[in-house]
């Protein structure tokens, strides 16, 4: 899996701002740092869609970039994000779990206005994103 290196900016108790120095013009932004994270990578893959994956350096080149060390020196942090490229189709899958498990996926999906399907998708990418 490929990993693109972000700078996180915060102003003050602010939201949180985060750019991709390998990846220009591709920021996100979200009030908790945990959202962050499933912020970043779905900015990722909207940006590269359909691109040519730009090379993703190093967390220790990254962090040896001139304008990047400013960031640092400024209170800024790094974090990795994963790349997830997104198909664009969708593939049935067939899959077990507990009863009662599947009941409140089931519940919770309803809840949020969505499908099983989306909803356990939706886990899937906050979890490959390390949220």
């Amino acid at each position: 899996m490929r990993f693109y290196i972000a700078v996180v900016h915060q102003e003050g108790e602010l939201a949180y701002g985060v750019q991709f120095p390998d990846v220009p013009g591709c920021f996100s932004a979200a009030d908790e740092l945990d959202d962050l994270y499933v912020n970043a990578g779905e900015a990722l893959a909207l940006h590269l869609e359909d691109e040519a994956l730009p090379e993703a350096r190093t967390h220790g080149q990254v962090r040896r970039d001139h304008e990047v060390a400013g960031f640092l020196a400024e209170g800024a942090f790094l974090i990795a994000v994963p790349f997830v490229r997104r198909s664009g189709r969708v593939t049935k899958a067939n899959i077990t779990m507990d009863a009662i498990l599947l009941s409140a996926v089931d519940r919770t999906a309803k809840d949020r206005g969505l499908t099983r399907s989306t909803f356990l998708a939706d886990l899937a990418r906050r979890e490959i994103s390390g949220r």
